[in-house]
């Protein structure tokens, strides 16, 4: 299940994340992922919560992203919950290309069961038809 976190910059999106970042961990059976670009939340997020930066694997694009995220799911059977923090950032296209990512994201049987948050800078009005799908 995806579920998306939209506002313009400086609406409080990361704070949001991170709280429930921190519930997830407080609570999941499995594996939290929180995935990010660059290096911000580390000190904002539980211990338990593996915390990975596609800064560190020079992930940039959607593309790059969804091989990421699905490498990360093929080494990892017990995640229930990933968070990825401001994705346009990680993405760097536009937001078409983000709607053709999470239509990907969400075909992958695999991951079924696990609990998606994304955080997006934008307004919820400036997102294409499909992405509101998820909001």
């Amino acid at each position: 299940m995806i579920h998306l976190i939209v506002g313009k910059k400086g609406t409080g999106k990361t704070k949001m994340l991170v709280e429930q970042v921190n519930k997830a961990a407080a609570t999941a059976k499995g594996s939290v992922i929180c995935v990010e670009k660059g290096i911000k939340l580390t000190y904002d997020i539980k211990h338990t919560v593996r915390l990975v930066d596609t800064e560190e694997f020079d992930v940039s694009g959607f593309d790059m992203l969804y091989g990421f995220l699905c490498g990360i799911f093929a080494g990892n059977y017990d995640i229930t919950d990933m968070f990825i923090d401001n994705v346009l950032r990680i993405g760097k296209t536009g937001l078409e290309d983000f709607a053709k990512f999470l239509d990907r994201l969400s075909a992958v049987k695999t991951i079924a069961g696990v609990n998606i948050v994304i955080s997006v800078s934008a307004d919820a009005s400036e997102l294409p038809e499909s992405v509101r799908a998820y909001l």
